[in-house]
Formats: C-alpha cells, sequence, structure tokens
C-alpha cells in the first residue's frame, strides 16, 4: 500500500513532524527527513492493524492543490 505524508520542519524544537492525512490521528517525527519518514512507516502499521476495518468503511482521503 501507498500512503501519502506531509513532512514539516519544526523550527522550535529542530527535527521533522509528519503525518499521513488519510489517517487522522497518524503522527510521527524525527530528528531527519528520513528518520521521519521511517518512523511513519511504523506508525501507519500500527494504524492500520489498529483501525483496519474502520479504514476500509471510509472514502479515501484525497490530497489536492489549489491555486491562490
Amino acid at each position: 500500500m501507498k500512503f501519502q505524508v506531509v513532512v514539516r520542519e519544526d523550527p522550535e524544537d529542530g527535527g521533522y513532524n509528519v503525518s499521513c492525512p488519510a489517517i487522522p490521528g497518524c503522527h510521527s517525527q524525527g530528528e531527519t527527513v528520513e528518520e521521519a519518514l521511517e518512523n511513519i512507516k511504523d506508525a501507519i502499521v500500527g494504524c492500520v492493524e489498529v483501525h483496519n476495518e474502520d479504514l476500509l468503511r471510509t472514502k479515501s482521503t484525497r490530497i489536492m492543490e489549489v491555486t491562490l
């Protein structure tokens, strides 16, 4: 399975925060982008294991772009 994730630099604490918009509440962090991406993989696996039935019943989240 493939999931899109959002990575944000944390200017106050350093490091990076990462979340998976398709799975509400699925977040992680890391000192580097690479570490944050590895950590979100573990978080996604855990969220899918816990919420698998709920995720299958909900519509997919779509990431779209808007122009201002």
